[in-house]
């Protein structure tokens, strides 16, 4: 791994959606409208910046289309330089595909060669470079039932096992989609937060920690934010279709003594035709729709407010969700009671001390 240096990218949650194949909700936080312009002005942007690769961790597509899975393997396919990804739920919302998406197993049809060099498998190992090694995890299940579930298998694990063996004296990064650690207090206990997690996430990190992998890559949150524990960053990125409409540029460099330090630089979108004030647009279509999400947020655990007292908290959380998407941010509540002011302002960019930790979208991380 000696005299490693590579730049690469990471687009995030894009939900791809054909004008055709594109469905409203009243209640969705992301603008799939503005999924392709956005995507071809990155996609624009990135030849001009010399990158090694891309990543694209997952919710390819609005929710598993077959045409806009299509549409996407041949855009990617195009690029002037090698494209990875691996499955979101969206992507795969089904076990077995029917009139209006694609089946679980069909996913690697789609994108071979886009990491998948074996159809018949869900997750992959490739080495991108000399010396570095990608693998590409599907964390994709389901239960008897059908019910769609974020967790590896098994098997799946297994393998992983095999492949960190294999790979020891590379540079190993992990992609996907769901996050493997917590990026929101108690994530991986609360209701609203523990299904964007890994549910064996603690195996995971078990097992990459052991193999000495210092970074993962995730998605599925829909926020900028980098977590860390015991050697392990993961790192997630926000959606290209929701506030703020972000993505990542890596600069991996070994210097002079063979110290590994990985650079982080955050993009945004910041207009495609038709909507020339993008941000500003969709983080007041977040803060219009906030309302149902914040008062579950009051009303569950730990804070089980009644609902009457939860009304009057919501009109100051209007941006609450907007501004955690965008990473960075330090947030005050002097109008809450205690408890309450206590719990908003611990989703504050901080250390465990308190003090102010901006590492979501700008900074240089120490690997190893």
């Amino acid at each position: 791994m000696m005299g490693l240096n590579f730049r690469f990218a990471v687009v995030s949650d894009p939900h791809i959606g054909l004008p055709h194949t594109i469905w409203d909700h009243p209640n969705r936080f992301h603008l799939v409208e503005v999924s392709i312009p956005a995507l071809e002005l990155i996609l624009a942007q990135l030849k001009q910046q010399n990158i090694d690769f891309l990543l694209l961790p997952g919710d390819l597509t609005q929710h598993g289309e077959r045409d806009n899975h299509a549409w996407l393997q041949k855009r990617l396919s195009q690029l002037p330089f090698p494209v990875y990804v691996v499955p979101g739920n969206h992507d795969v919302p089904n076990l077995v595909s029917n009139e209006r998406s694609i089946g679980l197993k069909d996913f690697p049809y789609y994108y071979h060669q886009l990491g998948y060099d074996n159809p018949e498998q869900l997750y992959y190992s490739t080495e991108v470079l000399p010396g570095v090694q990608l693998i590409g995890l599907n964390s994709n299940q389901f239960d008897e039932s059908g019910k769609q579930l974020g967790c590896l298998d098994e098997q799946q694990l297994v393998w992983l096992e095999q492949v960190l063996l294999k790979s020891k004296d590379k540079l190993v990064l992990v992609m996907v989609h769901h996050n493997i650690l917590e990026h929101l207090p108690c994530q991986s206990r609360h209701p609203l937060g523990r299904r964007y997690m890994l549910d064996n996430a603690g195996e995971l990190v078990t097992i990459l920690k052991k193999a000495g992998v210092n970074l993962v890559f995730t998605g599925h949150l829909h926020v900028q934010d980098v977590a860390y524990s015991e050697g392990v960053y993961d790192i997630t990125t926000g959606s290209l279709v929701s506030y703020p409409h972000p993505y990542r540029i890596f600069e991996l460099r070994t210097d002079d003594q063979g110290q590994q330090w990985l650079q982080i630089e955050s993009h945004r979108v910041e207009s495609v035709p038709g909507w020339e004030n993008l941000p500003q647009t969709s983080r007041e279509l977040m803060g219009d729709r906030s309302r149902p999400f914040m008062l579950k947020l009051l009303t569950a655990e730990p804070l089980s407010l009644p609902l009457a007292d939860a009304e009057k908290l919501v009109p100051s959380l209007r941006y609450f969700w907007a501004n955690i998407a965008a990473g960075d941010f330090l947030f005050d509540f002097p109008e809450f009671f205690p408890e309450a002011r206590r719990y908003f302002e611990a989703f504050s960019a901080t250390t465990s001390d308190g003090k102010p930790a901006l590492i979501d979208n700008h900074t240089i991380l120490r690997l190893g």
